[in-house]
């Protein structure tokens, strides 16, 4: 059976992951890279370094992204989101970062974990977790699809 999504399982998908795709243009060149994410209202909030992914969405500020929960190919769901980009700049950029890291950073394993393959002396170095551009989309759209069998 094929199906929509209604706003509660919509909201549901995107609360219960921390993994999405974005997609962006510049242009006719479309991108699409996964992001780490919360969901927090109307927006979905994620972090990145300076690149060409940033600098798509700075000059065009529509987006798109979305989030999958695949079982198998005949059982799934998933959500597309149409949304503008929004850059983060001072106490809201610290605040959407202190969020992101309080739901994301518990997920991730730790350098400590396995010190052989890290070369760990002393206290572990995350600082690559963490990207110096906050940014959020603000949702305009929410759609979702599914398939159970």
């Amino acid at each position: 059976m094929l199906g929509e999504l209604n706003e509660i399982q919509i909201r549901n998908i995107l609360l219960s992951h921390t993994v999405g795709r974005i997609g962006c243009i510049n242009g006719n060149k479309p991108y699409i890279v996964p992001v780490t994410y919360i969901y927090e209202e109307n927006y979905i909030y994620s972090q990145t370094n300076e690149g060409l992914k940033l600098d798509m969405m700075r000059q065009h500020k529509e987006v798109c992204f979305q989030v999958d929960m695949i079982i198998d190919m005949a059982n799934w769901q998933s959500v597309m989101i149409e949304g503008e980009f929004e850059e983060l700049r001072g106490q809201p950029a610290i605040a959407a970062r202190d969020n992101l890291y309080n739901r994301i950073f518990p997920l991730l394993t730790s350098a400590t974990i396995h010190p052989h393959e890290h070369e760990v002396t002393g206290e572990p170095d995350n600082s690559n977790r963490v990207k110096p551009v906050m940014y959020r989309i603000k949702i305009k759209k929410m759609t979702g699809r599914f398939e159970k069998q």
